[in-house]
Parts: C-alpha cells; sequence; structure tokens
C-alpha cells in the first residue's frame, strides 16, 4: 500500500521544499502547493490523504481556503500560522482546521501529528481499531467501518476527521460524564491545557451537524465535568 500523500500549501517556497524533504524521509508521499488553484488542481487530480496549509498563503486567504477545502472535503487539514494564542487555534478549528501549528514548526512533530490526524480518519481500521461497525441511536446511524453518518431521514452528514472521531468517543461512553482532557485524549486530539477551548470548538461542530429537525444533539455539557452522551446507543 503506497504511503498517505500529504499537500504542503505554504507561502514560502525554502519552507515548501524543506517539509516536502522531511515528510518524504519520514515515510510519506509528499507535493508542494503555492496557490490555491495548485491546491484545487492536487485535489482533483489525485487521492490527497491531508494538507498542511499556511495561513498566510495568498489568493485566497489561508483561512478562507480552509474554510472553502473543508466545504469541498473531509480530507484532514493541519492549519500552521505565525501565532501560537488559544485564538488562533480555535479559530483555525472553527474553520473546519482538524491541528493547528504556529510557526517555526519541528517537521518531526508535524509528521507526528499528521499520522495522528490520519489514525483517526480513514486509516482507523488499518490501525487495529476495533468497534461494533454500526451505532444507532435517536433515529442516527453510525458506520464506522464507512466513516458514514446518516440522520433519521436518510442523508448523510460529513463530518471531518476530528468530529467523527470525537463522535464515536462519545458513542463508546454513552451516559458517562467525560471531562475534556480525557475527551482530548481519547479522541486523539494533540495535548493542549485543560482550559483550552480546542475540544469546545469541536464538541459545536459536532452539535451543530447533529441537530435534526428542531431537535437538539445528545451531547450535554456537564458544569465542572465535561460532556455526556444522553442518548442511548444500539449497537450492532
Amino acid at each position: 500500500m503506497n504511503p498517505p500523500l500529504i499537500l504542503i500549501a505554504d507561502a514560502q517556497q525554502d519552507v515548501r521544499q524543506d517539509v516536502r524533504q522531511s515528510l518524504e524521509e519520514s515515510g510519506f508521499r509528499a507535493m508542494a502547493a503555492a496557490s490555491a488553484s495548485e491546491i484545487w488542481d492536487a485535489m482533483n487530480s489525485m487521492p490527497v490523504g491531508a494538507v498542511v496549509l499556511d495561513a498566510a498563503l495568498r489568493g485566497p486567504d489561508g483561512m478562507d481556503l480552509c474554510r472553502d477545502v473543508r466545504e469541498r472535503s473531509d480530507v484532514p487539514i493541519i492549519l500552521v500560522g505565525a501565532n501560537s494564542s488559544e485564538v488562533d487555534r480555535v479559530v483555525g478549528l472553527e474553520l473546519g482546521a482538524d491541528d493547528y501549528m504556529a510557526k517555526p514548526y519541528s517537521t518531526r512533530e508535524l509528521a507526528a501529528r499528521l499520522r495522528a490526524v490520519l489514525r483517526r480518519g480513514r486509516n482507523e481500521r488499518a490501525l487495529g481499531v476495533r468497534r461494533p461497525t454500526e451505532a444507532r441511536f435517536d433515529g442516527w446511524v453510525v458506520d464506522s467501518s464507512r466513516r458514514e453518518v446518516l440522520a433519521p431521514d436518510g442523508a448523510q452528514v460529513d463530518l471531518t476527521a476530528a468530529e467523527f472521531a470525537l463522535l464515536l468517543v462519545l458513542l463508546d461512553h454513552p451516559q458517562v460524564v467525560i471531562a475534556r482532557p480525557r475527551l482530548m485524549e481519547l479522541g486523539g486530539v494533540r495535548d493542549a491545557p485543560s482550559s483550552d477551548r480546542s475540544v469546545d470548538v469541536l464538541v459545536s461542530r459536532l452539535r451543530r451537524k447533529l441537530s435534526h429537525g428542531g431537535r437538539p444533539a445528545p451531547i450535554v455539557t456537564v458544569r465542572g465535568g465535561g460532556y455526556m452522551f444522553s442518548a442511548v446507543v444500539d449497537r450492532r
């Protein structure tokens, strides 16, 4: 099996070249893109495993491009930017990124984070994660083997890799209060302070997508505790 192809979209040519070489040495296939048009050309012509996207990319802005990529694809996105503040991480996640790294960053750490987002995405079965294939709750159907989420009316709901990983954790622990740090750990979210809002943003995104027909998603906020999946889960 070929290693996943990583698309590196960065405004700086030297960064594109260095990151591409480093990722190839780490066992990935990698290609570089310098603009939005090159990103779309690559994604339309070949299967891309993940995108490393520079927030400073221009024409359009890298942040806008992150949102556009997420609207068209569930490919894992690691957004990189010049700032390391919690605000930037939260904004990146709200736009649909699966992770955020501040420049300058270690290419070794980037490779580790890429493996993490791929692990909690499409490669889950190949890496030995074993769950019952199907879970049902409140008319919803979640098929982990096909990475498919169907609403009660049969419509398919697209989740990002991080959102899907979070949903699987909640389905594995129904009616159990899970503290934020533990939820981040189980979902494969990178290490962050317990006050970091990253997991809250992911929960908010998942809630919006699991709200249907005027009925809110069964994800309850437990003050001072964390989150709880309140629905009864039927495993098949």
